[in-house]
């Protein structure tokens, strides 16, 4: 098959009469340049180029030929450029997925304030818990929690995702406010139950050394919204990520416990398939949220 590089590279030729001057236009050598429309003159059966000392000049087939491949090279030229202005662009169609919790009290007020900026954007919004095949289920971007595997996937870092331990004014006053962690084996604990080791808590003291309790309480789920409200109604303590929790705190329907102690911390990435070529629209999208996410972003009221 002919290659659209001789091609481009003929046309070149016819339009600057030389060999020398089109092979430098398109950055190759003058040999390979030679050698190219060799190949094709040879692929074709035909001479293309009258050769002379006093420059290059099509054959009559090489006129008709050149016709051909000049409207050839507009309509490929046409197709890249407009390839190029479609994936700069923000638009079109974006399908998100990210976990239940962080996409209903975040993510999604977030991505309706990015619609109001960006109109010609659609976006698709998918909740799941568990990890979900990108390619597969064609999603243009993952908001992920925790340390990321290695993989072939693009990803960004967008914040830092705190959690804290929290209980209701009504249960410490009826069961007592623990000074530190190890009282929780005293206390009824509210487990998320994702996998069997949630119920064992590591918390970090001031200096840095770790520390894990094996918890128990009458209440374990895989929504984070609902061990919420079942601390708020004081069936026990809580910990849970600080977006999840921190208005209540506010609101004083929750307390806070065990400043000096810190819970491990999540980083959140936003995943796309491919580090390559990667979308306006989700490049755009990425910095959005990453600036969306700057600071104590918990504390915002989506």
């Amino acid at each position: 098959m002919t290659s659209f590089q001789a091609m481009k590279l003929f046309v070149r030729v016819v339009d600057l009469g030389s060999f020398s001057k089109a092979a430098a236009d398109l950055g190759i050598g003058q040999p390979s340049a030679t050698k190219l429309i060799s190949q094709l003159e040879t692929q074709l059966g035909s001479r293309l180029l009258y050769r002379s000392t006093h420059g290059v000049s099509p054959t009559e087939l090489g006129a008709v030929y050149y016709e051909k491949c000049k409207l050839i090279s507009h309509h490929v030229e046409e197709a890249e450029t407009l390839a190029a202005l479609m994936q700069s662009q923000i638009q079109g169609g974006l399908r998100i997925s990210t976990t239940m919790d962080f996409g209903r009290r975040v993510l999604a007020p977030l991505a309706t304030r990015f619609l109001q900026l960006n109109p010609k954007v659609q976006i698709e919004l998918l909740f799941d818990d568990h990890l979900v095949d990108m390619v597969e289920q064609g999603i243009d971007l993952a908001i992920r929690m925790g340390r990321l595997a290695d993989s072939s996937l693009g990803a960004k870092y967008l914040a830092q995702n705190p959690w804290s331990v929290v209980a209701s004014p009504e249960y410490l006053a009826r069961r007592g406010h623990p000074a530190e962690p190890k009282a929780l084996l005293e206390h009824d604990a509210l487990v998320i139950s994702t996998i069997q080791k949630d119920a064992r808590w590591h918390f970090f003291d001031p200096h840095g050394e770790e520390s894990v309790f094996h918890v128990k309480g009458p209440l374990r789920s895989n929504n984070k919204s609902a061990l919420m409200e079942a601390a708020c109604a004081g069936l026990g303590i809580a910990a849970l990520p600080t977006y999840v929790v921190h208005h209540a705190v506010q609101d004083g329907a929750l307390v806070k416990l065990f400043d000096n102690w810190a819970l491990p911390t999540q980083q959140i990435h936003a995943v796309y398939p491919s580090p390559r070529m990667v979308p306006a629209k989700v490049t755009s999208f990425v910095q959005w949220l990453h600036e969306q996410l700057a600071g104590d972003w918990w504390t915002n009221r989506y």
